[in-house]
């Protein structure tokens, strides 16, 4: 779960500010921040991101956002024989993934670089079978750009997969979870990281387009069969395109 601590929004609800220095002053206790702030519903989500990529279990995927490679862990996990590239523009997030990577004996199937989702001219066309960003699709500056990228490098038929926060508005227990969102989180953040203008994470949530508008930007990027799901009364949705 990408999250940063000072950035703003034009109009439409982009980023305008912020950069991966924002997140390594908090890299080291990014993982309790993440449990805590979803109340642990993050790992669950992150398995139905995995499947939803529909690999064959010999491929290789991309990451992207992979900030302390939670995901990347989790694929390799679930496809023994499959491996991944993490991409993230923060060092100090990425040397905590490494950390844990290293430790599990998987460096030869995660590979964790630095780099801008807005910008991965690094990796050739068609190149991977599927792609995921994991809430960090918020953070890129410009998301349809960084879109087109995750598709340019996934081959045809394969999945590009979002998984990202957004504001519950829908049944009976949707105040509950905004009211989460709107004050235990920005608190536990601020406490937890010392960062007391951590209520970003909820701003940037508020400003996230709706399911619909952001599964358009999707199939702008590129995509067909865009569908969309949601997770725990709204707190988060699933996209799925397919190349």
């Amino acid at each position: 779960m990408s999250v940063s601590p000072q950035q703003s929004y034009d109009p439409e609800g982009r980023v305008t500010g912020g950069s991966g220095q924002m997140f390594d002053k908090i890299a080291g206790r990014y993982d309790l921040l993440n449990r805590l702030m979803s109340l642990g519903l993050d790992k669950a989500w992150r398995r139905k991101l995995v499947a939803a990529m529909n690999v064959d279990g010999r491929g290789e995927v991309l990451d992207v956002a992979t900030g302390t490679a939670d995901v990347a862990l989790d694929i390799v996990t679930i496809h023994p024989k499959v491996k991944v590239t993490g991409l993230d523009p923060s060092v100090g997030m990425l040397d905590v993934g490494r950390h844990k990577v290293s430790e599990l004996g998987l460096d030869q199937r995660i590979v964790l670089v630095e780099g801008d989702a807005q910008n991965m001219s690094d990796f050739e066309d068609d190149r991977f079978e599927a792609s995921c960003i994991s809430f960090g699709i918020r953070n890129v500056p410009d998301r349809l750009k960084g879109l087109k990228e995750m598709t340019r490098v996934v081959r045809p038929g394969g999945r590009v997969v979002v998984l990202e926060l957004t504001e519950p508005n829908e049944g009976i227990l949707a105040p509950f979870a905004r009211f989460h969102v709107h004050h235990v989180v920005p608190r536990l953040g601020a406490l937890i990281s010392g960062n007391r203008e951590y209520r970003y994470l909820q701003e940037s949530i508020a400003a996230f387009p709706t399911p619909p508008k952001f599964a358009a930007l999707m199939e702008e990027a590129g995509l067909k069969d865009v569908t969309f799901e949601k997770m725990t009364f709204g707190a988060a949705h699933l996209y799925v395109g397919t190349v």
